[in-house]
């Protein structure tokens, strides 16, 4: 439209929705005329980073084994989930290259390797496919079967899930359409509660997912997204032509849960097939993941599971139990490992740590007790490094050692360790006192000098209290500056002696000062 042209009906009403927007603080520009403006350098970096996600698809060229090898480095144990993934994931991104350079193949009736992962919390199922994702370089999305609902309205739509992946592609549909979503509890969907009775609405969740993992065209802006609504409005009118919705055909679904009770289902079909007789097994009995591994569609079905849906999870693989020796290797061979991660965490103050081979097995012993998996390797270092974190900072020290009574009784191995270095601490704490000091000058342009019976008083109070020689002095001093600022602008004076007197009683010095250079 040019100055000449007559106001567009549509002006003042793109204008109050242009401002809405910004108030929701999403950026969307409706100038006709922005199309050709230069993009801002962030812009055509993630124009870069999706571009090159795009072409690590298209040559895709990754062998199981070295997959494998891959997970290997992040994920200890479950070796045959790693494998079934390794298999399913080269299937699934072999066939996607193809297709994207033969598009009559594209448009081919596909069945997708999707997976089942099935064991206990805490095992690695959801760091399994992070890893994958990254290395492959697709985008990844992981959700809770249990924030879903039937309707969305009162939960989490299941098609929410497909925008949160074209979300994590920074919004290029062609690159989400290839990622991999991830959807954890889904065992908490069957239709079947603790008591055996029918839960309904776990069968809808059920429908609406097998239309996701099939194939759908899912509306990239959901009815209750407001703002996605305004702006597909202005689109419109503006004549712009975007992707209004994204395929599923390609995304890759990958489901996990603990099913705890399907080994029941499995042994009562077991033990149904034997002939005349309830079945004994010689060993007394076989652990749960051992009857895991012989589960069948029927035994999903029985469960709670709709036949359809079961049926589009074709690769179904359980998950190792961790003991204390797997919580061992997750700790001092796992790239990125929960301990690495305390290591830089000390190190943000400069502080290393060493440990040793006992307190490394006293570590996997309690975490194993947590019945947690690797979480348990969390859950047991944040109880030991709780206190160091807080304490050690404020001190001197530099490194420390951690041996198994560092773990047994952490506090008690804090307490040695602080009292090892009191002598050093109390010239920390010297420093802090300098360093209040300059604070209060530079803020205030009055002097205070500290004299040595203060100082040590100070870091008596500090000790004592345990309390920060700047807590102390703010608390202190608070009033400091309005008596000092009267004197200074009385006498001149901007230096002031601070003694152990004016430490034990602030208020009764700062007015014997005043009175002082304020005679009657």
């Amino acid at each position: 439209m040019t100055e000449q042209d007559p106001k567009s009906p549509g002006d003042d009403l793109n204008k109050h929705l242009q401002e809405m927007l910004s108030k929701g603080n999403m950026q969307f520009m409706f100038n006709p005329g922005a199309q050709q403006q230069p993009k801002p350098s962030s812009e055509n970096e993630t124009d870069r980073v999706l571009a090159e996600a795009l072409e690590k698809i298209r040559e895709f060229n990754l062998k199981p084994r070295e997959v494998r090898d891959y997970l290997d480095r992040f994920v200890i144990k479950q070796a045959d989930a790693k494998k079934v993934l390794s298999v399913a994931i080269c299937d699934h991104y072999n066939h996607v290259k193809r297709c994207i350079d033969d598009l009559d193949l594209f448009q081919k009736d596909y069945v997708k390797p999707n997976v089942i992962l099935m064991g206990p919390t805490g095992v690695g199922k959801t760091y399994l496919m992070r890893c994958v994702a990254e290395l492959i370089g697709v985008p990844f999305v992981k959700a809770d079967a249990t924030k879903f609902s039937e309707t969305g309205y009162m939960g989490y739509d299941v098609e929410d899930i497909i925008r949160d992946l074209v979300k994590m592609a920074d919004g290029d549909t062609e690159l989400a359409q290839y990622g991999i979503i991830y959807i954890d509890e889904i065992d908490k969907i069957a239709m079947q509660d603790s008591m055996g009775s029918k839960d309904v609405s776990g069968r809808g969740v059920q429908v609406n997912l097998l239309k996701l993992m099939e194939e759908t065209e899912v509306n990239l802006f959901s009815q209750t997204d407001i703002f996605g609504q305004m702006q597909a409005m202005m689109e419109l009118q503006q004549g712009k032509t975007h992707e209004r919705t994204i395929n599923t055909r390609h995304m890759l679904f990958i489901v996990s849960g603990a099913f705890e009770k399907l080994s029941g289902v499995i042994e009562r079909r077991i033990e149904a097939s034997a002939i005349g007789f309830k079945h004994t097994l010689a060993d007394g009995g076989k652990k749960n993941n051992e009857y895991i591994e012989q589960a069948e569609a029927q035994d999903f079905v029985q469960y709670g599971f709709e036949p359809e849906f079961i049926g589009r999870l074709p690769i179904r693989v359980p998950c190792e139990s961790l003991e204390i020796e797997d919580l061992e290797q997750i700790l001092v061979k796992s790239e990125n490992s929960i301990l690495e991660q305390y290591r830089n965490d000390f190190r943000g103050y400069n502080i290393e740590f060493d440990i040793t081979e006992g307190a490394i097995v006293e570590v996997a012993t309690e975490a194993y007790k947590e019945k947690t998996g690797a979480r348990g390797l969390m859950t047991t270092l944040e109880q030991v490094f709780r206190d160091y974190k807080f304490e050690l900072p404020s001190t001197s020290i530099s490194s420390f050692e951690v041996t198994s009574k560092t773990i047994t009784d952490p506090s008690k191995e804090l307490k040695r360790l602080l009292k090892e270095n009191c002598h050093a601490q109390q010239g920390i704490l010297r420093r802090e006192v300098d360093a209040y000091a300059h604070r209060f000058s530079k803020e205030h342009g009055l002097v205070l000098e500290f004299d040595e019976g203060a100082i040590q008083a100070l870091v008596e109070m500090s000790l004592e209290t345990d309390k920060t020689i700047r807590a102390i002095c703010e608390d202190r001093f608070k009033d400091f500056q309005f008596g000092l600022k009267l004197l200074a602008s009385k006498k001149g004076r901007k230096v002031f002696t601070v003694t152990q007197e004016t430490v034990n009683d602030p208020d009764k010095e700062l007015s014997r000062w005043v009175v002082e250079n304020y005679p009657s």
